[in-house]
């Protein structure tokens, strides 16, 4: 587990790898596994931290208001019918549930695996440690790995589906600006209907959208940048350190791990193709 964390860490500082999560979460890897650390256990700060950032959803719920503070959503909806492609862009979540399950994982486990598909991060940690807490290191990790390296994991998957007359399409857009009025009521009608239909979601969906009104509405600059800017990097850093401390190496180095992480990437790879798929689908009922 030395050498993992020592890893994360190489990739953080050296490849630019998501430093922000992975330097942490290698670091507190690091510290979870010194023999007899202080860390971790009944008084440990890991475990303080732990107890209360993670196993209450504290962290990823603050995350996601930072998140939502950052978002312009603007060009969705400018252009609603692109919520299509993002839909089609999550076969992933979805591919790779139903392949964990014939692997043998519970059905909570397998849709905590499968999450790692929508290719975010907090949302991966939250269900992980709804579901199946004891994976979320994992989980984690290949979340943030696999993010980092989406560049490297796209551009092959893009080419195989697709030829070069169609890579060369150009998109015309005709955008039309968005009323302030209509960027306020956005976030409030979204977290209205998705609690209405899921009510578990509210936590999230309600976080997002309370930092994208906070971004929004126009008389709370100081507390948009602050969310943007202080709690983003503060609660990131607490959040990465913590995951960091449950890949202690008898949790962590099992065949579950890197079943995983091989699922992981094939959530990925499954979600670019769900993507360009629904393009060409697209695409055959457009005019040139």
């Amino acid at each position: 587990m030395f050498f993992l964390g020592g890893l994360l860490i190489y990739l953080a500082i050296k490849k630019d790898y998501e430093p922000m999560l992975l330097l942490p979460i290698g670091f507190g890897a690091i510290l979870a596994n010194i023999p007899f650390s202080s860390a971790i256990g009944e008084n440990g700060f890991l475990t303080i931290l732990y107890n209360a950032g993670i196993a209450t959803e504290l962290f990823p719920v603050l995350i996601f208001i930072a998140i939502g503070a950052m978002i312009d959503f603007g060009p969705l909806l400018q252009q609603p019918f692109m919520l299509f492609f993002g839909a089609a862009a999550q076969l992933g979540i979805f591919v790779t549930t139903l392949l964990a399950r014939g692997l043998g994982f519970s059905l909570k486990e397998a849709v905590s695996i499968g999450i790692i598909g929508a290719a975010d991060g907090p949302t991966s940690i939250y269900v992980a440690n709804l579901f199946a807490g004891e994976l979320i290191g994992p989980i984690t990790v290949a979340a943030y790995s696999y993010m980092s390296l989406v560049p490297l994991i796209q551009p092959p998957v893009i080419k195989a589906l697709t030829t070069t007359e169609e890579r060369k399409i150009s998109m015309d857009l005709n955008l039309q600006p968005v009323s302030k009025t209509t960027r306020i009521l956005f976030p409030i009608i979204v977290t209205m209907v998705a609690g209405l239909i899921a009510p578990m979601s509210v936590a999230l969906v309600g976080s997002l959208m309370f930092g994208n009104l906070v971004r929004e509405c126009g008389v709370l600059e100081k507390l948009s940048q602050a969310a943007q800017n202080e709690l983003s990097n503060l609660v990131t850093l607490l959040l990465g350190i913590t995951i960091g401390s449950t890949m202690v190496a008898e949790n962590f180095l099992t065949w579950k791990t890197f079943l995983i992480l091989a699922m992981g990437l094939f959530a990925f790879i499954m979600d670019t193709a769900g993507g360009v798929l629904f393009a060409k689908l697209i695409n055959l009922f457009l005019p040139r």
